[in-house]
């Protein structure tokens, strides 16, 4: 069987809804960049709100979700609806209880954690008092998002897409009101972002509950969390979540040390990588986590009714899409980053210096964005099968990687570097996923593959010729006495210039029909 033509129409919905997030996020980063430019304060907040977000994606969306949705899928379409509703209240009854100890500790240790991340920090006792305070605040936010995650897997997989798509939304609305109304009252400026991220998780909460409720499917939290605990599925969840952990962890503790190591080098260094990031993720949330979103479920159900001919066509149709749109977005990165962070962050407090620190960062991610991206559709190959194992060996040996390029790359591109290493781990990640993939024989490449690659190439070559001219004849940190102008520079460039890698692909041939179709057995 052939992935079905309404995975497109979801994926349409998840990114669009996803794009609008990531809109928001940049008026977010923008306006937080225009008000407190880059020092050891914004270290101090990237620190704070990093450590949550890091457990976030390491268990909630992460270890979590992975663990979940395909036990979730399994009860859904073979055990009925009152199993899946048990299963439901199980596994939030256990999630709850074990988010509020985690919290209380977070709480309570926040000074030894930010000491254990941040080191750098200590060296300026404000900036370090500043970032055991905020982590305080924002720590709860673990389990806010968590909860979040628990109820957009039970969306996703009833096919519900739109709603946990749009709930990012929320959390940068937050960011923008607390950076335009709120921190120019207090006395600490900053500490107003820390109360934005808790404003932002309770929101993205709440606004998946009365579609829960809807579907009958509101999780109903017990008293009694070691009965709960005894549950089959449960039980099977936490299994798969303490390999599943690590598998999907490896970039999140590269970022972890590399945190450490970025707060020893100049004041500033963690919050370029962070803008660097941000911008990084819109091509990544837009394309990988969007058809990661989407795959997960229906890869698990594929494998639930015993397909593995849609299951591969999944896959196919995934990495397909992957390599038309993730390619020119790395090449964007790596060529443009100057022109998109002068742009988007060089108002205010921001300088050019910052600009150039942002750019050197966001470029080195270019490097790995495709592998970034193409391990949100590999992985999911694995966790829809519940082998948590082959991630997991390869995800002992990419940490071991990605630490050994650090020590060559950050003597000589300081945090540049430690972006770069992250980039490079990634693409070894997604390379490994793949033969992996292939050698179990779980994924088929469909025909067409070598004819679509070479067609990618004079396309590839056009862009990158379209941008290297827009980056040498305009002097965009310049523009910014005309921002407007600038702006509109920007968006007219990106635009032609995508048109002229679709339409070359065009011009080769391409057929865009078989992807909007799903079927990857006709492209050749």
């Amino acid at each position: 069987m052939r992935p079905r033509l309404d995975l497109f129409g979801a994926l349409l919905t998840v990114s669009g809804f996803t794009l609008l997030s990531r809109i928001t996020g940049l008026i977010r980063e923008t306006l937080i960049a225009r008000a407190f430019g880059a020092n050891l304060y914004t270290d101090a907040f990237n620190v704070a709100f990093r450590i949550p977000n890091l457990l976030r994606r390491l268990c909630a969306e992460g270890a979590f979700s992975q663990a979940f949705v395909p036990v979730l899928a399994e009860f859904k379409n073979q055990y009925g609806r009152n199993a899946t509703k048990t299963l439901i209240d199980a596994t939030a009854t256990v999630l709850t209880w074990a988010l509020v100890l985690l919290s209380i500790a977070g709480v309570a240790g926040a000074a030894w954690i930010v000491l254990t991340v941040a080191t750098g920090l200590k060296q300026d006792t404000a900036a370090f008092s500043a970032a055991v305070w905020m982590t305080r605040i924002i720590f709860p936010y673990i389990a806010l998002i968590s909860l979040t995650a628990l109820a957009s897997g039970v969306l996703n997989t009833y096919q519900h897409f739109s709603l946990p798509a749009s709930a990012p939304v929320l959390l940068n609305l937050s960011f923008i009101v607390a950076s335009l109304w709120i921190a120019p009252h207090l006395q600490m400026p900053i500490y107003a972002l820390a109360c934005a991220v808790i404003a932002g998780g309770i929101l993205q909460l709440a606004i998946q509950l009365p579609a829960l409720a809807r579907m009958q499917m509101l999780p109903k939290i017990g008293m009694n969390p070691l009965r709960a605990l005894a549950h089959r599925g449960v039980k099977r969840i936490l299994m798969k979540m303490a390999p599943a952990t690590f598998a999907v962890s490896v970039a999140q503790l590269s970022l972890i040390i590399n945190t450490n190591i970025a707060s020893r080098l100049a004041p500033g260094s963690v919050t370029w990588l962070s803008y660097a990031d941000r911008l990084m993720e819109f091509p990544s949330a837009l394309l990988g986590v969007a058809l990661g979103t989407i795959l997960l479920p229906n890869l698990a159900k594929a494998h639930a009714m015993t397909d593995p001919a849609e299951y591969s066509a999944l896959l196919d149709w995934g990495l397909r899409l992957t390599v038309l749109l993730a390619t020119p977005s790395a090449i964007a990165l790596l060529i443009y980053a100057e022109p998109l962070v002068a742009a988007l962050y060089h108002y205010g407090r921001f300088d050019a210096l910052d600009v150039a620190m942002v750019s050197r960062a966001l470029a080195a991610y270019g490097v790995g964005l495709v592998g970034l991206i193409l391990i949100k559709i590999l992985a999911p190959g694995f966790y829809a099968k519940q082998d948590i194992k082959t991630p997991v060996q390869i995800a002992l040996l990419v940490l071991g990687i990605t630490q050994v390029c650090n020590l060559f790359s950050v003597p000589y591109l300081a945090h540049a570097g430690l972006s770069l290493s992250i980039g490079i781990g990634a693409s070894i990640n997604a390379l490994l996923l793949l033969i992996c993939l292939c050698k179990k024989g779980i994924y088929r490449p469909a025909p067409g593959w070598t004819k679509f690659l070479i067609q990618l190439v004079p396309a590839c070559g056009l862009l990158t010729a379209a941008l290297f001219g827009f980056r040498r004849y305009v002097d965009w940190v310049a523009l910014g006495q005309t921002p407007l102008i600038r702006m509109m520079l920007l968006a007219a460039s990106l635009v032609s210039t995508a048109a002229l890698y679709f339409g070359a692909l065009w011009l080769t041939g391409f057929k865009y029909a078989a992807l909007r179709t799903c079927s990857p057995v006709r492209y050749d």
